[in-house]
């Protein structure tokens, strides 16, 4: 067997495995409203019980609905009509439960709904238009978290497309095409002119603060505030030029201010002493870390816990445990720059 045959047998292999381990896989991404949603059901050797699917609320993982399955091809619309006969789509999660008990990670059933757009008013703070509320079918893929491997340590991420899908699904699709490799926090805020901890930002190849994706991605509006651990966009003074810069919350009081202005999109679930170690580094002006620079090894999509039973968002640190500078920075919105 040639080296190039051999290849694509292993490559085909490792796929099927990454198939094997996911226990609801959609036939494709996108489905159109009011067709078929086929899906694959897989129940792992050793679990006994009957097998349905439930659909869970955001966040709560309140059960909307559920249904028995057997394992191999079901069709969702069929299962659950709600998805099409909605007056109000909303995100859900569809979950695998055997026996009783949550198997492998849920599907993220995003609506495809016309987002809102961001206009600046007065003060420079955004305001959200609504547009024509279209309800196009829905987006269908695995529930994934982010793990981010810094010089620091590992932070683990959960993502929230239920307040901003298509922000999470922007990051998501960068750090899973390898964008977020050997990437420096090129900017380090650890107080602001208040004493409150405001964020450490990445996100950009060039190591400057200028560069990007090569595109860039309208404002969303999101209901999570910023907090300790929280994960949001960076942008310039257009709303809508988001694109890979992102920001991590240090604290509530250094970042309640850029609610409504920035787009949430993400929790930390592990990795608070990293953050801090990060945001300890020592800096120079305009927040730029001094050598040797905290950076970003890598970044990658791992399956998520089922859901309702993943860790929780990390808590904010104390006062005490607040990262400490003698140098503090100005409390300036997270921008490129």
């Amino acid at each position: 067997m040639n080296r190039f045959i051999r290849g694509i047998c292993i490559a085909s292999l490792l796929f099927a495995c990454s198939l094997a381990r996911a226990q609801l896989t959609p036939d494709r991404l996108y489905f159109g409203i009011n067709r078929e949603i086929p899906i694959t059901v897989a129940v792992p050797k050793g679990k006994e019980g009957e097998a349905v699917i439930e659909l869970l609320r955001p966040v709560t993982a309140e059960k909307v609905a559920t249904a028995s399955v057997l394992p191999g091809k079901v069709n969702l619309a069929t299962l659950f009509p709600v998805l099409w006969n909605t007056k109000t789509p909303t995100l859900l999660y569809a979950q695998l439960s055997v026996g009783g008990e949550k198997i492998g990670p849920a599907l993220v059933l995003q609506p495809m709904v016309n987002p809102k757009n961001a206009v600046l008013q007065g003060g420079g703070k955004p305001r959200f238009v609504a547009a024509n509320q279209t309800f196009s079918g829905l987006r269908i893929y695995v529930d994934k978290n982010v793990r981010v491997d810094t010089d620091k340590g590992v932070i683990d991420f959960q993502l929230r497309p239920d307040v901003a899908p298509n922000t999470a699904w922007n990051f998501r699709e960068l750090v899973d095409g390898g964008f977020y490799t050997d990437i420096i926090f090129h900017r380090i805020v650890p107080t602001t002119n208040n004493g409150q901890p405001f964020v450490i930002q990445v996100g950009d190849p060039t190591g400057t603060g200028m560069g990007g994706p090569g595109y860039a991605v309208d404002l969303e509006e999101s209901s999570l505030l910023h907090d300790f651990g929280v994960l949001s966009m960076a942008r310039s003074g257009d709303p809508n030029s988001n694109g890979s810069q992102v920001f991590v919350c240090l604290s509530r009081g250094g970042t309640a201010f850029l609610d409504g202005s920035y787009t949430t999109f993400g929790e930390a679930i592990s990795g608070a002493d990293v953050i801090r170690a990060i945001a300890a580094a020592p800096i120079g002006a305009e927040g730029r870390p001094l050598d040797p620079m905290p950076r970003i090894k890598s970044a990658t999509l791992v399956d998520a816990a089922p859901y309702g039973t993943g860790p929780k968002p990390i808590t904010p640190p104390g006062k005490s445990e607040a990262p400490v500078s003698n140098q503090p920075a100005k409390s300036e919105a997270p921008a490129p720059r």
